[in-house]
């Protein structure tokens, strides 16, 4: 599971609420690009194995001055898909950013994170709190 935000101006929040951005829908633009960008995790970064993912999803939550994206992946193996929760999450966010960059060039995407991890050599990880 991994988490990530992309502050922006009151009025790109409310035209992306209120599906008024001239691109289109932002939310479900964003997330079939993250979901697309975590099956494609090994082709984009070097030496990331490829992976048979059983689920990839991929959530928004408005805040008061940005939009929070946290993306989970799955599969029934013995490693951890933390890239590829990773990855969902940073494409998602580049598509809102896409898509909302004429109502607010200013954007800022940040705080990309893993907050848990199961399998894999390390075990469980989760983010202290």
């Amino acid at each position: 599971v991994a988490s990530g935000r992309i502050t922006m101006s009151p009025a790109a929040l409310a035209a992306i609420r209120d599906g008024t951005v001239p691109k289109g829908d932002v939310l479900a633009t964003a997330r079939i690009a993250g979901i697309m960008a975590a099956k494609k995790t090994a082709e984009l970064i070097p030496l990331c194995d490829p992976l048979a993912l059983d689920a990839v999803t991929v959530d928004f939550a408005l805040e008061a001055d940005s939009l929070r994206a946290t993306a989970s992946a799955s599969l029934t193996g013995r490693t951890g898909v933390e890239m590829e929760a990773m990855t969902a999450v940073s494409v998602a966010l580049l598509t809102v950013y896409d898509m909302a960059k004429a109502v607010d060039k200013g954007m800022i995407i940040g705080e990309v994170h893993l907050i848990e991890k199961r399998g894999g050599k390390s075990g469980h990880w989760r983010a202290a709190d």
